[in-house]
């Protein structure tokens, strides 16, 4: 094969190795961007909640696109998403067509969005200290409650989804 052949089919192979790499890379550009798109959350909640607007800082930092609402009342909002009151706690969200109840921790709203699992939604029942949105501050920093995310089925019934265990404090690098 003469050197002018050879730099012929090596250009043509570059090409068409280039022209797949561009055509792969533009004709799936639009699953990459879908990717990235942060997942939209709307929440309810009081005005006058502290640790709601804690939880709602947390799920923006782990880029959710929140729209916060304020309410008189939450329980109209569970009730209305058809949670049932004994999943309740001080905010009701909902993310991907399910139910998002309490302190739950971003990740674990990733992960139900990942998975899909057929259910109502997810919910931290109560307010665990150390939860998302519930973190101590101070003396207490570092302390977490156990606390379990249950998995809400559409009977009702519910299986723990995540479970989280206690932590102790943590020395302050401060002296009183």
């Amino acid at each position: 094969m003469h050197s002018s052949t050879k730099q012929a089919s090596r250009r043509r192979f570059i090409r068409s190795s280039f022209s797949v790499l561009a055509t792969a890379a533009f004709g799936y550009s639009h699953v990459a961007t879908a990717a990235i798109q942060p997942e939209s959350v709307t929440v309810w909640k009081t005005p006058t909640c502290g640790c709601c607007k804690d939880w709602v800082i947390h799920m923006r930092k782990e880029g959710f696109n929140v729209v916060a609402n304020d309410v008189a009342d939450t329980a109209p909002i569970r009730q209305k998403v058809g949670l049932p009151a004994k999943f309740g706690s001080c905010h009701t969200a909902q993310a991907g067509g399910y139910v998002i109840e309490g302190h739950v921790p971003a990740s674990e709203v990733k992960r139900l969005m990942r998975e899909k699992p057929a259910a109502i939604g997810l919910a931290v029942p109560g307010m665990p200290v150390g939860s998302p949105g519930m973190e101590m501050r101070g003396e207490m920093l570092g302390v977490r409650d156990a606390f379990d995310v249950v998995l809400v089925t559409a009977d009702g019934s519910s299986r723990v989804y995540q479970s989280y265990a206690a932590k102790t404090a943590t020395k302050s690098r401060f002296k009183s």
